[in-house]
C-alpha cells in the first residue's frame, strides 16, 4: 500500500480508505472507509460497522479516530489528517473537531447528510473554537461509484 520512501499523498490516502470501504460493503455495511494519518504513517483505520456492532456511532471515521487515539494514548489527534470516502455527517464532523484533527480529506459529497458543506458546514462555523482544513473531491467519482453500486445492488435484490 504505502512505500516508506514515498510521502503519503491525498490520492494514496484515499485509496487506502477506498479499500476499507470495499471491506464494509462485503460485510453488508454502507461502503465508507477512513484512515487517520500522522507524519505520513497510518495510525487508525475504520470501515462502517453500525449494523455489525449494533452501534449507531460505528461510522468509519469514528472507528479510525478511536484506533488512532488508542495508539497515541490521547483523544486529541493534533497534527493528524483524516481521509474518508464520504463527506462526514454532523456526528462525525463534531468528533473530528473535538479530536482536533488538523486536516480532513474526503471523496464523495453527501447531499443528504453531509456536514462539511453539502447540507450544513460545521467545519466553517465561526463560533466553534477549532477549524479543520477541508479538502473535498479526492477520487470523488470512485468513492461515489462504490456507494451507487452498493445501493443499486440492494434495490435489485429487493425486486
Amino acid at each position: 500500500m504505502q512505500n516508506a520512501n514515498q510521502p503519503l499523498t491525498d490520492e494514496t490516502g484515499m485509496r487506502a480508505a477506498i479499500e476499507l470501504a470495499k471491506l464494509a460493503a462485503l460485510r453488508g455495511e454502507v461502503p465508507v472507509g477512513a484512515i487517520v494519518v500522522k507524519e505520513g504513517v497510518i495510525i487508525g483505520r475504520g470501515s462502517n460497522a453500525p449494523i455489525e456492532h449494533h452501534d449507531p456511532s460505528a461510522h468509519a471515521e469514528i472507528i479510525a479516530m478511536r484506533e488512532a487515539a488508542a495508539l497515541l494514548g490521547n483523544y486529541r489527534l493534533v497534527g493528524c489528517t483524516l481521509y474518508v470516502t464520504l463527506e462526514p455527517c454532523a456526528m462525525c464532523s463534531g468528533a473530528i473537531q473535538h479530536a482536533r484533527i488538523a486536516r480532513l480529506v474526503y471523496g464523495a459529497q453527501d447531499p443528504k447528510t453531509g456536514a462539511c458543506g453539502s447540507v450544513v458546514d460545521l467545519m466553517a462555523e465561526p463560533k466553534l473554537n477549532h477549524h479543520t482544513e477541508v479538502v473535498s473531491g479526492v477520487l470523488a467519482q470512485e468513492c461515489g461509484a462504490l456507494l451507487s453500486d452498493f445501493f443499486r445492488a440492494r434495490r435489485l435484490a429487493k425486486l
